[in-house]
């Protein structure tokens, strides 16, 4: 079982444009589908309820790790917490990494999520299943994202 996930999208945007879509909170939430409560700062959390139908009940927390202007943003959360019943803050948290690099196009926008070894073995297989495709997903809303605005 693979323990990282990547994804890596070429954008029609300037790295300016890319980097506040994903580090200003409310662009973010725009196309990620969440109502974060306060901006990305590093060392601190931000939370907020998902705004996907059907998954309107959830909240994403996050704790911001590094944020180098226009090259790299990154985060750990809990992936895969989408029983509202379970408590997932005992559990090791994954490491979400955003890395931007200029191109001809644009923007290289390269996903990388990691430490899913850590995970309980009960949950590792469904979360790794979940995020992988959830990035897929996100990386074509964000391409959206940016294009429009």
């Amino acid at each position: 079982m693979k323990n990282c996930i990547e994804k890596r999208i070429e954008l029609n945007a300037p790295i300016s444009r890319v980097w506040r879509a994903l580090t200003d909170y409310r662009e973010f939430g725009q196309w990620f589908s969440v109502n974060l409560e306060r901006p990305f700062k590093p060392g601190e959390s931000t939370s907020g309820f998902i705004t996907y139908p059907g998954y309107e009940h959830l909240r994403m927390d996050v704790i911001v790790q590094k944020m180098v202007p226009e090259q790299l943003f990154s985060f750990t959360w809990h992936p895969g917490a989408i029983d509202p019943k379970v408590d997932y803050s005992t559990e090791p948290r994954t490491l979400v990494e955003f890395c931007l690099e200029k191109s001809s196009k644009g923007t290289i926008l390269t996903l990388t999520e990691s430490g899913f070894e850590a995970l309980p073995d009960d949950r590792r297989p469904d979360a790794f299943r979940g995020n992988d495709s959830g990035w897929t997903e996100q990386m074509k809303n964000i391409e959206t994202y940016v294009a429009q605005t």
